[in-house]
Protein backbone atom coordinates (compact mmCIF):
# COMPACT_ATOMS: atom_id res chain seq x y z
CA UNK A 1 0.00 0.00 0.00
CA UNK A 2 1.34 3.41 -0.98
CA UNK A 3 1.63 6.31 1.39
CA UNK A 4 0.59 9.69 0.02
CA UNK A 5 1.68 13.06 1.30
CA UNK A 6 -0.81 15.84 2.09
CA UNK A 7 0.47 17.59 -1.03
CA UNK A 8 -0.46 14.58 -3.12
CA UNK A 9 -3.94 14.59 -1.61
CA UNK A 10 -4.36 18.31 -2.25
CA UNK A 11 -3.67 17.97 -5.93
CA UNK A 12 -5.16 14.57 -6.73
CA UNK A 13 -8.94 14.46 -7.24
CA UNK A 14 -8.84 10.68 -6.97
CA UNK A 15 -7.28 10.84 -3.49
CA UNK A 16 -9.25 13.81 -2.20
CA UNK A 17 -12.58 12.28 -3.18
CA UNK A 18 -13.44 15.08 -5.63
CA UNK A 19 -14.02 12.74 -8.54
CA UNK A 20 -15.53 14.31 -11.63
CA UNK A 21 -18.69 12.74 -13.02
CA UNK A 22 -17.37 10.91 -16.08
CA UNK A 23 -20.61 9.42 -17.38
CA UNK A 24 -21.50 10.13 -21.00
CA UNK A 25 -23.78 13.13 -21.36
CA UNK A 26 -25.53 14.72 -24.34
CA UNK A 27 -25.84 18.00 -22.50
CA UNK A 28 -24.28 20.84 -24.50
CA UNK A 29 -21.96 23.43 -23.02
CA UNK A 30 -19.21 25.66 -24.47
CA UNK A 31 -16.40 23.34 -25.55
CA UNK A 32 -18.62 20.26 -25.63
CA UNK A 33 -21.65 20.09 -27.93
CA UNK A 34 -21.84 16.45 -29.02
CA UNK A 35 -24.93 16.79 -31.21
CA UNK A 36 -23.36 19.58 -33.28
CA UNK A 37 -20.06 17.72 -33.45
CA UNK A 38 -21.73 14.52 -34.71
CA UNK A 39 -23.72 16.44 -37.33
CA UNK A 40 -20.53 18.18 -38.49
CA UNK A 41 -18.71 14.83 -38.63
CA UNK A 42 -21.45 13.21 -40.71
CA UNK A 43 -21.55 16.12 -43.17
CA UNK A 44 -17.74 16.09 -43.42
CA UNK A 45 -17.73 12.34 -44.10
CA UNK A 46 -20.43 12.70 -46.76
CA UNK A 47 -18.55 15.57 -48.43
CA UNK A 48 -15.22 13.74 -48.68
CA UNK A 49 -16.95 10.67 -50.19
CA UNK A 50 -18.27 12.73 -53.08
CA UNK A 51 -16.13 13.03 -56.23
CA UNK A 52 -14.26 16.32 -56.65
CA UNK A 53 -16.00 18.99 -58.74
CA UNK A 54 -15.12 19.04 -62.42
CA UNK A 55 -13.82 22.59 -62.09
CA UNK A 56 -11.36 21.45 -59.43
CA UNK A 57 -10.20 18.57 -61.65
CA UNK A 58 -9.70 20.94 -64.58
CA UNK A 59 -7.77 23.35 -62.37
CA UNK A 60 -5.22 20.82 -61.13
CA UNK A 61 -4.55 19.72 -64.73
CA UNK A 62 -4.30 23.22 -66.16
CA UNK A 63 -0.83 24.35 -67.24
CA UNK A 64 0.51 27.43 -65.46
CA UNK A 65 -2.73 28.42 -63.67
CA UNK A 66 -2.85 32.11 -62.72
CA UNK A 67 -2.62 32.60 -58.97
CA UNK A 68 -0.59 29.44 -58.22
CA UNK A 69 3.17 29.70 -57.76
CA UNK A 70 4.59 26.63 -59.49
CA UNK A 71 7.96 25.20 -58.34
CA UNK A 72 10.74 24.93 -60.89
CA UNK A 73 10.31 22.02 -63.28
CA UNK A 74 6.53 21.76 -62.92
CA UNK A 75 3.73 22.75 -65.27
CA UNK A 76 0.58 22.16 -63.23
CA UNK A 77 -0.73 21.85 -59.70
CA UNK A 78 -0.65 18.07 -60.09
CA UNK A 79 3.07 18.28 -60.92
CA UNK A 80 3.67 20.56 -57.93
CA UNK A 81 1.91 18.18 -55.54
CA UNK A 82 3.78 15.17 -56.91
CA UNK A 83 7.09 16.99 -56.67
CA UNK A 84 6.59 17.37 -52.91
CA UNK A 85 4.72 14.16 -52.05
CA UNK A 86 6.25 11.77 -54.62
CA UNK A 87 9.74 13.20 -55.28
CA UNK A 88 11.31 9.90 -56.34
CA UNK A 89 8.57 9.02 -58.81
CA UNK A 90 8.32 12.59 -60.06
CA UNK A 91 12.03 12.74 -60.81
CA UNK A 92 11.82 9.57 -62.86
CA UNK A 93 8.53 10.74 -64.42
CA UNK A 94 7.05 7.25 -64.10
CA UNK A 95 3.77 6.04 -62.75
CA UNK A 96 4.81 2.39 -62.50
CA UNK A 97 4.38 1.15 -58.94
CA UNK A 98 6.88 -1.63 -59.58
CA UNK A 99 9.71 0.85 -60.12
CA UNK A 100 12.42 0.09 -57.56
CA UNK A 101 15.12 2.22 -55.99
CA UNK A 102 18.21 1.25 -54.07
CA UNK A 103 18.27 1.81 -50.32
CA UNK A 104 21.22 2.73 -48.11
CA UNK A 105 21.64 -0.86 -46.89
CA UNK A 106 21.90 -2.20 -50.43
CA UNK A 107 18.32 -3.42 -50.65
CA UNK A 108 15.49 -2.10 -52.78
CA UNK A 109 12.21 -0.39 -52.03
CA UNK A 110 9.20 0.39 -54.14
CA UNK A 111 8.60 3.92 -55.40
CA UNK A 112 5.05 5.07 -54.82
CA UNK A 113 3.26 5.91 -58.08
CA UNK A 114 2.58 9.48 -59.08
CA UNK A 115 -0.71 10.91 -57.94
CA UNK A 116 -3.24 11.31 -60.73
CA UNK A 117 -5.04 14.61 -61.36
CA UNK A 118 -8.17 13.01 -59.88
CA UNK A 119 -6.33 12.14 -56.66
CA UNK A 120 -4.86 15.66 -56.42
CA UNK A 121 -8.30 17.19 -57.00
CA UNK A 122 -9.69 14.91 -54.29
CA UNK A 123 -6.94 16.12 -51.96
CA UNK A 124 -7.82 19.75 -52.70
CA UNK A 125 -11.51 19.01 -52.03
CA UNK A 126 -10.72 17.35 -48.69
CA UNK A 127 -8.63 20.39 -47.70
CA UNK A 128 -11.56 22.71 -48.41
CA UNK A 129 -13.81 20.40 -46.35
CA UNK A 130 -11.36 20.55 -43.43
CA UNK A 131 -11.42 24.35 -43.67
CA UNK A 132 -15.20 24.52 -43.32
CA UNK A 133 -15.26 21.84 -40.60
CA UNK A 134 -12.68 23.75 -38.54
CA UNK A 135 -14.51 27.07 -39.06
CA UNK A 136 -17.76 25.45 -37.88
CA UNK A 137 -16.17 23.89 -34.79
CA UNK A 138 -14.40 27.13 -33.88
CA UNK A 139 -17.56 29.15 -34.38
CA UNK A 140 -19.85 26.88 -32.36
CA UNK A 141 -17.23 25.69 -29.83
CA UNK A 142 -18.55 22.16 -30.28
CA UNK A 143 -15.09 21.11 -29.13
CA UNK A 144 -12.67 23.12 -26.99
CA UNK A 145 -10.72 25.56 -29.15
CA UNK A 146 -7.47 23.73 -28.40
CA UNK A 147 -8.98 20.40 -29.47
CA UNK A 148 -10.03 21.83 -32.84
CA UNK A 149 -6.53 23.30 -33.22
CA UNK A 150 -5.11 19.78 -32.88
CA UNK A 151 -7.84 18.23 -35.05
CA UNK A 152 -6.75 20.34 -38.05
CA UNK A 153 -3.22 18.90 -37.88
CA UNK A 154 -4.57 15.37 -37.34
CA UNK A 155 -6.79 15.58 -40.43
CA UNK A 156 -4.02 17.04 -42.59
CA UNK A 157 -1.87 14.07 -41.56
CA UNK A 158 -4.56 11.36 -41.87
CA UNK A 159 -5.46 12.45 -45.40
CA UNK A 160 -1.75 12.79 -46.32
CA UNK A 161 -2.25 16.36 -47.55
CA UNK A 162 1.15 17.49 -46.28
CA UNK A 163 4.19 15.58 -44.97
CA UNK A 164 4.36 15.57 -41.18
CA UNK A 165 7.40 17.89 -41.14
CA UNK A 166 5.58 20.37 -43.37
CA UNK A 167 2.55 20.29 -41.07
CA UNK A 168 4.84 21.08 -38.13
CA UNK A 169 6.43 23.97 -40.04
CA UNK A 170 3.00 25.28 -41.01
CA UNK A 171 1.99 25.36 -37.34
CA UNK A 172 5.15 27.19 -36.33
CA UNK A 173 5.12 30.29 -38.53
CA UNK A 174 6.44 33.74 -37.67
CA UNK A 175 2.88 34.96 -37.02
CA UNK A 176 2.32 32.20 -34.46
CA UNK A 177 5.53 33.05 -32.60
CA UNK A 178 4.49 36.69 -32.71
CA UNK A 179 1.08 36.01 -31.16
CA UNK A 180 2.58 33.86 -28.41
CA UNK A 181 5.33 36.40 -27.77
CA UNK A 182 3.07 39.44 -27.71
CA UNK A 183 0.66 37.73 -25.29
CA UNK A 184 3.64 37.00 -23.01
CA UNK A 185 4.94 40.59 -23.36
CA UNK A 186 1.48 41.82 -22.38
CA UNK A 187 1.74 39.73 -19.19
CA UNK A 188 5.01 41.50 -18.31
CA UNK A 189 3.60 44.93 -19.16
CA UNK A 190 0.56 44.35 -16.93
CA UNK A 191 2.58 42.76 -14.10
CA UNK A 192 4.93 45.74 -13.80
CA UNK A 193 2.13 48.31 -14.12
CA UNK A 194 3.61 49.77 -17.28
CA UNK A 195 0.25 49.35 -19.01
CA UNK A 196 -1.22 52.07 -16.78
CA UNK A 197 1.51 54.56 -17.68
CA UNK A 198 1.10 53.77 -21.38
CA UNK A 199 -2.63 54.29 -20.92
CA UNK A 200 -1.97 57.70 -19.37
CA UNK A 201 -0.06 58.76 -22.49
CA UNK A 202 -2.65 57.43 -24.95
CA UNK A 203 -5.96 57.91 -23.15
CA UNK A 204 -5.48 60.83 -20.78
CA UNK A 205 -7.68 63.16 -22.86
CA UNK A 206 -10.38 60.58 -23.62
CA UNK A 207 -13.08 61.31 -21.04
CA UNK A 208 -16.15 59.44 -22.26
CA UNK A 209 -17.38 56.55 -24.37
CA UNK A 210 -18.30 59.06 -27.08
CA UNK A 211 -14.77 60.48 -27.20
CA UNK A 212 -13.37 56.94 -27.29
CA UNK A 213 -15.57 56.04 -30.28
CA UNK A 214 -15.23 59.23 -32.31
CA UNK A 215 -11.75 60.50 -31.45
CA UNK A 216 -9.60 57.66 -30.17
CA UNK A 217 -10.65 54.97 -32.65
CA UNK A 218 -10.02 57.17 -35.75
CA UNK A 219 -6.60 58.18 -34.36
CA UNK A 220 -5.78 54.51 -33.76
CA UNK A 221 -6.86 53.53 -37.27
CA UNK A 222 -4.74 56.29 -38.83
CA UNK A 223 -1.74 55.13 -36.79
CA UNK A 224 -2.31 51.52 -37.89
CA UNK A 225 -1.78 52.64 -41.48
CA UNK A 226 1.88 53.33 -40.73
CA UNK A 227 2.74 51.31 -37.60
CA UNK A 228 2.26 47.64 -36.72
CA UNK A 229 -1.47 47.29 -36.10
CA UNK A 230 -0.83 44.08 -34.14
CA UNK A 231 1.58 45.85 -31.81
CA UNK A 232 -0.84 48.73 -31.23
CA UNK A 233 -3.63 46.31 -30.35
CA UNK A 234 -1.42 44.22 -28.08
CA UNK A 235 -0.21 47.31 -26.18
CA UNK A 236 -3.68 48.75 -25.71
CA UNK A 237 -5.63 45.70 -24.56
CA UNK A 238 -4.01 45.39 -21.10
CA UNK A 239 -4.67 49.11 -20.60
CA UNK A 240 -8.31 48.79 -21.62
CA UNK A 241 -8.83 45.69 -19.50
CA UNK A 242 -7.65 47.78 -16.53
CA UNK A 243 -10.06 50.55 -17.52
CA UNK A 244 -12.84 47.96 -17.78
CA UNK A 245 -12.18 46.46 -14.35
CA UNK A 246 -11.81 49.76 -12.50
CA UNK A 247 -14.95 51.15 -14.15
CA UNK A 248 -16.95 48.09 -13.10
CA UNK A 249 -15.72 48.47 -9.50
CA UNK A 250 -16.56 52.18 -9.47
CA UNK A 251 -20.20 51.42 -10.22
CA UNK A 252 -20.45 48.22 -8.20
CA UNK A 253 -20.90 46.03 -11.29
CA UNK A 254 -19.45 42.54 -11.29
CA UNK A 255 -19.37 42.10 -15.07
CA UNK A 256 -20.27 44.26 -18.07
CA UNK A 257 -19.77 42.39 -21.36
CA UNK A 258 -21.16 45.27 -23.40
CA UNK A 259 -18.44 47.57 -22.05
CA UNK A 260 -15.73 44.96 -22.67
CA UNK A 261 -16.89 44.37 -26.26
CA UNK A 262 -17.10 48.12 -26.91
CA UNK A 263 -13.52 48.70 -25.72
CA UNK A 264 -11.77 45.56 -27.01
CA UNK A 265 -13.52 44.91 -30.30
CA UNK A 266 -13.65 48.63 -31.01
CA UNK A 267 -9.86 48.90 -31.15
CA UNK A 268 -9.62 45.58 -32.98
CA UNK A 269 -11.92 46.69 -35.81
CA UNK A 270 -10.37 50.16 -35.99
CA UNK A 271 -6.85 48.70 -36.27
CA UNK A 272 -7.98 46.20 -38.92
CA UNK A 273 -9.24 48.99 -41.18
CA UNK A 274 -6.07 51.09 -41.00
CA UNK A 275 -4.58 48.80 -43.67
CA UNK A 276 -5.52 50.87 -46.76
CA UNK A 277 -3.70 53.91 -45.31
CA UNK A 278 -0.26 53.19 -46.75
CA UNK A 279 1.89 50.40 -48.23
CA UNK A 280 3.62 50.13 -44.83
CA UNK A 281 0.49 48.81 -43.12
CA UNK A 282 1.23 45.13 -43.68
CA UNK A 283 2.62 42.32 -45.81
CA UNK A 284 -0.54 42.19 -47.94
CA UNK A 285 0.14 45.70 -49.22
CA UNK A 286 3.76 44.87 -49.97
CA UNK A 287 2.61 41.84 -51.99
CA UNK A 288 0.28 43.99 -54.06
CA UNK A 289 2.98 46.63 -54.61
CA UNK A 290 5.14 43.84 -56.04
CA UNK A 291 2.34 42.53 -58.26
CA UNK A 292 1.63 45.98 -59.67
CA UNK A 293 5.33 46.51 -60.41
CA UNK A 294 5.55 43.12 -62.15
CA UNK A 295 2.48 44.02 -64.17
CA UNK A 296 4.17 47.17 -65.44
CA UNK A 297 2.16 49.61 -63.31
CA UNK A 298 4.34 50.44 -60.28
CA UNK A 299 2.78 52.61 -57.58
CA UNK A 300 4.62 54.99 -55.24
CA UNK A 301 4.10 55.38 -51.51
CA UNK A 302 2.46 58.79 -52.00
CA UNK A 303 0.18 57.57 -54.79
CA UNK A 304 -1.02 54.73 -52.58
CA UNK A 305 -1.75 57.15 -49.73
CA UNK A 306 -3.79 59.37 -52.06
CA UNK A 307 -6.02 56.43 -52.96
CA UNK A 308 -6.33 54.75 -49.55
CA UNK A 309 -5.75 57.20 -46.71
CA UNK A 310 -9.09 59.11 -47.08
CA UNK A 311 -10.92 55.81 -46.54
CA UNK A 312 -9.41 55.21 -43.09
CA UNK A 313 -10.81 58.09 -40.95
CA UNK A 314 -14.28 57.79 -42.50
CA UNK A 315 -14.42 54.03 -41.94
CA UNK A 316 -13.08 54.29 -38.39
CA UNK A 317 -15.70 56.95 -37.61
CA UNK A 318 -18.37 54.58 -38.93
CA UNK A 319 -16.97 51.81 -36.71
CA UNK A 320 -17.10 54.12 -33.70
CA UNK A 321 -20.68 55.13 -34.51
CA UNK A 322 -21.83 51.54 -34.94
CA UNK A 323 -20.17 50.28 -31.74
CA UNK A 324 -21.41 53.29 -29.76
CA UNK A 325 -25.04 53.05 -30.91
CA UNK A 326 -25.21 49.28 -30.53
CA UNK A 327 -23.40 48.84 -27.21
CA UNK A 328 -23.64 52.08 -25.21
CA UNK A 329 -27.35 51.58 -24.32
CA UNK A 330 -26.48 48.12 -22.96
CA UNK A 331 -23.74 49.32 -20.57
CA UNK A 332 -24.42 48.25 -16.99
CA UNK A 333 -22.09 51.00 -15.78
CA UNK A 334 -23.33 54.58 -15.96
CA UNK A 335 -20.37 55.74 -18.02
CA UNK A 336 -16.69 55.22 -18.73
CA UNK A 337 -13.91 57.79 -18.39
CA UNK A 338 -10.67 56.12 -19.57
CA UNK A 339 -8.59 59.24 -18.94
CA UNK A 340 -9.71 59.62 -15.34
CA UNK A 341 -9.27 55.90 -14.64
CA UNK A 342 -5.67 55.75 -15.87
CA UNK A 343 -4.79 59.01 -14.11
CA UNK A 344 -6.09 57.66 -10.79
CA UNK A 345 -4.33 54.34 -11.29
CA UNK A 346 -0.97 55.95 -12.10
CA UNK A 347 -1.30 58.36 -9.14
CA UNK A 348 -1.46 55.37 -6.76
CA UNK A 349 1.54 53.65 -8.30
CA UNK A 350 5.11 53.80 -6.99
CA UNK A 351 7.73 55.86 -8.81
CA UNK A 352 8.83 54.82 -12.26
CA UNK A 353 11.87 52.65 -11.63
CA UNK A 354 13.07 49.08 -11.15
CA UNK A 355 11.41 46.35 -13.14
CA UNK A 356 8.86 48.72 -14.62
CA UNK A 357 11.67 50.84 -16.09
CA UNK A 358 13.41 47.72 -17.42
CA UNK A 359 10.12 46.58 -18.98
CA UNK A 360 9.76 50.00 -20.61
CA UNK A 361 13.24 49.68 -22.15
CA UNK A 362 12.47 46.16 -23.41
CA UNK A 363 9.20 47.35 -24.91
CA UNK A 364 10.81 50.38 -26.58
CA UNK A 365 13.56 48.20 -28.08
CA UNK A 366 10.94 45.74 -29.28
CA UNK A 367 8.98 48.45 -31.09
CA UNK A 368 12.20 49.75 -32.66
CA UNK A 369 13.10 46.21 -33.76
CA UNK A 370 9.69 45.76 -35.39
CA UNK A 371 10.17 48.98 -37.34
CA UNK A 372 13.86 48.63 -38.24
CA UNK A 373 14.41 44.90 -38.78
CA UNK A 374 10.84 43.61 -38.94
CA UNK A 375 10.91 43.36 -42.72
CA UNK A 376 13.93 41.03 -42.59
CA UNK A 377 13.59 39.31 -39.20
CA UNK A 378 9.78 39.17 -39.09
CA UNK A 379 7.71 40.10 -36.06
CA UNK A 380 8.04 36.82 -34.19
CA UNK A 381 11.81 36.76 -33.72
CA UNK A 382 12.18 40.17 -32.02
CA UNK A 383 9.13 39.42 -29.87
CA UNK A 384 10.68 36.19 -28.58
CA UNK A 385 13.88 38.14 -27.80
CA UNK A 386 11.73 40.42 -25.63
CA UNK A 387 10.17 37.43 -23.87
CA UNK A 388 13.61 36.00 -23.13
CA UNK A 389 14.76 39.37 -21.78
CA UNK A 390 11.78 39.43 -19.41
CA UNK A 391 12.80 36.03 -18.05
CA UNK A 392 16.44 37.11 -17.64
CA UNK A 393 15.46 40.25 -15.71
CA UNK A 394 12.95 38.27 -13.61
CA UNK A 395 10.02 40.36 -14.76
CA UNK A 396 7.98 37.23 -15.38
CA UNK A 397 8.29 33.55 -14.53
CA UNK A 398 6.91 30.49 -16.27
CA UNK A 399 3.84 30.39 -14.03
CA UNK A 400 2.97 33.91 -15.23
CA UNK A 401 3.18 32.70 -18.82
CA UNK A 402 1.05 29.64 -18.10
CA UNK A 403 -1.61 31.71 -16.39
CA UNK A 404 -1.55 34.74 -18.67
CA UNK A 405 -1.07 33.35 -22.19
CA UNK A 406 -4.10 31.81 -23.92
CA UNK A 407 -2.36 28.85 -25.54
CA UNK A 408 -5.59 27.67 -27.18
CA UNK A 409 -5.74 30.98 -29.06
CA UNK A 410 -2.09 30.63 -30.11
CA UNK A 411 -2.95 27.15 -31.36
CA UNK A 412 -6.02 28.48 -33.11
CA UNK A 413 -3.96 30.85 -35.22
CA UNK A 414 -1.34 28.13 -35.78
CA UNK A 415 -4.02 25.80 -37.13
CA UNK A 416 -5.32 28.61 -39.36
CA UNK A 417 -1.80 29.08 -40.75
CA UNK A 418 -1.54 25.35 -41.42
CA UNK A 419 -4.89 25.44 -43.22
CA UNK A 420 -3.63 28.32 -45.34
CA UNK A 421 -0.52 26.39 -46.33
CA UNK A 422 -2.57 23.30 -47.24
CA UNK A 423 -5.14 25.29 -49.22
CA UNK A 424 -2.42 27.05 -51.18
CA UNK A 425 -0.43 23.85 -51.83
CA UNK A 426 -3.34 21.70 -53.04
CA UNK A 427 -4.95 24.45 -55.10
CA UNK A 428 -7.99 24.55 -52.82
CA UNK A 429 -7.59 28.27 -52.24
CA UNK A 430 -7.34 28.97 -55.95
CA UNK A 431 -10.41 26.84 -56.63
CA UNK A 432 -12.40 28.73 -53.98
CA UNK A 433 -11.34 32.03 -55.55
CA UNK A 434 -12.15 30.85 -59.08
CA UNK A 435 -15.52 29.51 -57.94
CA UNK A 436 -16.43 32.87 -56.40
CA UNK A 437 -15.40 34.66 -59.58
CA UNK A 438 -17.45 32.29 -61.76
CA UNK A 439 -20.68 32.98 -59.86
CA UNK A 440 -20.34 36.76 -60.03
CA UNK A 441 -23.10 38.34 -62.14
CA UNK A 442 -22.03 39.95 -65.40
CA UNK A 443 -22.32 43.49 -64.03
CA UNK A 444 -19.69 42.62 -61.39
CA UNK A 445 -17.12 41.59 -64.01
CA UNK A 446 -16.71 44.87 -65.88
CA UNK A 447 -16.16 48.55 -65.09
CA UNK A 448 -16.69 49.65 -61.52
CA UNK A 449 -18.74 46.48 -61.06
CA UNK A 450 -15.52 44.46 -61.35
CA UNK A 451 -13.95 46.56 -58.61
CA UNK A 452 -16.97 45.90 -56.37
CA UNK A 453 -16.89 42.18 -57.17
CA UNK A 454 -13.21 41.98 -56.31
CA UNK A 455 -13.86 43.65 -52.96
CA UNK A 456 -16.67 41.19 -52.14
CA UNK A 457 -14.57 38.14 -52.91
CA UNK A 458 -11.41 39.38 -51.18
CA UNK A 459 -13.27 40.60 -48.09
CA UNK A 460 -14.93 37.20 -47.74
CA UNK A 461 -11.86 35.04 -48.29
CA UNK A 462 -9.61 37.06 -45.98
CA UNK A 463 -11.70 35.86 -43.04
CA UNK A 464 -10.76 32.26 -43.81
CA UNK A 465 -7.13 32.81 -44.83
CA UNK A 466 -4.45 35.27 -43.79
CA UNK A 467 -4.63 38.64 -45.57
CA UNK A 468 -1.25 38.06 -47.22
CA UNK A 469 -2.25 34.63 -48.53
CA UNK A 470 -5.54 36.04 -49.83
CA UNK A 471 -3.86 38.83 -51.79
CA UNK A 472 -1.18 36.43 -53.03
CA UNK A 473 -3.83 34.03 -54.36
CA UNK A 474 -6.27 36.55 -55.81
CA UNK A 475 -3.93 39.21 -57.21
CA UNK A 476 -2.76 37.17 -60.23
CA UNK A 477 -6.39 36.31 -61.02
CA UNK A 478 -7.83 39.82 -60.82
CA UNK A 479 -5.10 41.89 -62.46
CA UNK A 480 -5.53 40.22 -65.90
CA UNK A 481 -9.31 40.66 -65.54
CA UNK A 482 -8.72 44.40 -65.16
CA UNK A 483 -6.95 44.52 -68.51
CA UNK A 484 -9.66 42.46 -70.23
CA UNK A 485 -12.40 44.68 -68.78
CA UNK A 486 -10.58 47.92 -69.62
CA UNK A 487 -10.40 48.87 -65.92
CA UNK A 488 -7.35 50.49 -64.32
CA UNK A 489 -4.99 47.83 -62.95
CA UNK A 490 -4.40 50.13 -59.98
CA UNK A 491 -8.10 50.18 -59.11
CA UNK A 492 -8.41 46.41 -59.13
CA UNK A 493 -5.12 45.78 -57.34
CA UNK A 494 -5.74 48.38 -54.65
CA UNK A 495 -9.32 47.31 -53.99
CA UNK A 496 -8.08 43.74 -53.56
CA UNK A 497 -5.48 44.86 -51.02
CA UNK A 498 -7.87 47.22 -49.22
CA UNK A 499 -10.55 44.54 -48.84
CA UNK A 500 -8.05 42.10 -47.35
CA UNK A 501 -8.21 44.33 -44.24
CA UNK A 502 -11.86 43.34 -43.65
CA UNK A 503 -11.09 40.21 -41.60
CA UNK A 504 -13.61 40.93 -38.87
CA UNK A 505 -16.02 38.03 -38.43
CA UNK A 506 -13.74 35.06 -37.65
CA UNK A 507 -11.17 34.85 -34.85
CA UNK A 508 -8.66 33.33 -37.28
CA UNK A 509 -9.04 36.14 -39.82
CA UNK A 510 -6.10 38.20 -38.55
CA UNK A 511 -3.66 38.24 -35.61
CA UNK A 512 -5.54 41.28 -34.26
CA UNK A 513 -8.66 39.17 -33.72
CA UNK A 514 -6.70 36.34 -32.11
CA UNK A 515 -4.82 38.75 -29.82
CA UNK A 516 -8.06 40.44 -28.72
CA UNK A 517 -9.80 37.13 -28.11
CA UNK A 518 -6.84 35.73 -26.16
CA UNK A 519 -6.23 38.79 -23.98
CA UNK A 520 -9.83 39.80 -23.25
CA UNK A 521 -9.94 38.24 -19.79
CA UNK A 522 -11.10 39.64 -16.49
CA UNK A 523 -7.84 40.79 -14.79
CA UNK A 524 -8.91 39.28 -11.46
CA UNK A 525 -10.98 36.17 -12.22
CA UNK A 526 -9.40 35.23 -15.55
CA UNK A 527 -12.88 34.78 -17.05
CA UNK A 528 -12.96 35.20 -20.83
CA UNK A 529 -15.04 38.25 -21.78
CA UNK A 530 -15.42 37.50 -25.48
CA UNK A 531 -16.62 34.37 -27.23
CA UNK A 532 -16.06 33.23 -30.80
CA UNK A 533 -19.55 34.18 -31.93
CA UNK A 534 -19.03 37.79 -30.82
CA UNK A 535 -16.83 38.23 -33.89
CA UNK A 536 -19.66 37.02 -36.13
CA UNK A 537 -22.27 39.05 -34.24
CA UNK A 538 -20.37 42.35 -34.37
CA UNK A 539 -17.73 41.74 -37.05
CA UNK A 540 -20.08 40.75 -39.88
CA UNK A 541 -22.04 44.04 -39.73
CA UNK A 542 -18.73 45.92 -39.59
CA UNK A 543 -17.56 44.08 -42.73
CA UNK A 544 -20.80 44.98 -44.54
CA UNK A 545 -20.39 48.61 -43.49
CA UNK A 546 -16.77 48.51 -44.71
CA UNK A 547 -17.92 47.34 -48.14
CA UNK A 548 -20.53 50.11 -48.30
CA UNK A 549 -18.01 52.80 -47.31
CA UNK A 550 -15.48 51.38 -49.77
CA UNK A 551 -17.98 51.42 -52.62
CA UNK A 552 -19.81 54.68 -52.07
CA UNK A 553 -17.12 56.84 -50.44
CA UNK A 554 -14.06 55.45 -52.22
CA UNK A 555 -14.88 53.76 -55.58
CA UNK A 556 -17.90 55.88 -56.50
CA UNK A 557 -16.72 58.89 -54.50
CA UNK A 558 -13.30 60.49 -54.36
CA UNK A 559 -11.71 57.94 -56.71
CA UNK A 560 -13.63 59.57 -59.57
CA UNK A 561 -11.51 62.70 -59.09
CA UNK A 562 -8.13 60.91 -59.10
CA UNK A 563 -5.98 60.24 -62.17
CA UNK A 564 -5.68 56.53 -63.00
CA UNK A 565 -3.25 54.57 -65.13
Amino acid sequence: MHNHSPTDRAYSPLLSGEIEDRRWSWKSKPGYKPVLFIIAGLLFTFAIMLPPPQGMLDLVKKEKPAGYELPAGTRSITDAVNRKLRPEAFNTRTGQSTKMQATEDGGHSQIKPLLTPYQVAQMAKVTVCILFLAAFLWGTESLPLGATDILVGVLLYIFAILPINDISKAYMTDAVFFIFGILAVAVGVAKTGLDKRIGLILLSRIKSAKAFAFIFLPLLAMSAGFLSEHALVALLIPVLMGVYKVTCKMYGVKKDRALAIFLIMGICFAANHGGPGSPAAGGRNAIMVGYLADYGSPITFLEWMKTGLPFVPVMSWVIGLYMYLRLKPRFQVEGVNPGQVVRNEVANMPRFRGREAIMAVILALLVIAWVVIGEHAGLGGPTLYAVMAMFLFRIINWEDVQNGVAFDVVGLYAAACAMGVALKFTGGALWLASSFVSVLPDFLTRGDGLVIGVSLLTGTMTNFMSDGATVAALGPIFLPMATLSNVSVWKVGLICSFSSSFANFLVVGTPNNAICFGMAKDPETGERLLDVMDFVKYGLPITILAWLVLWFWTVLGYWRFLPWK
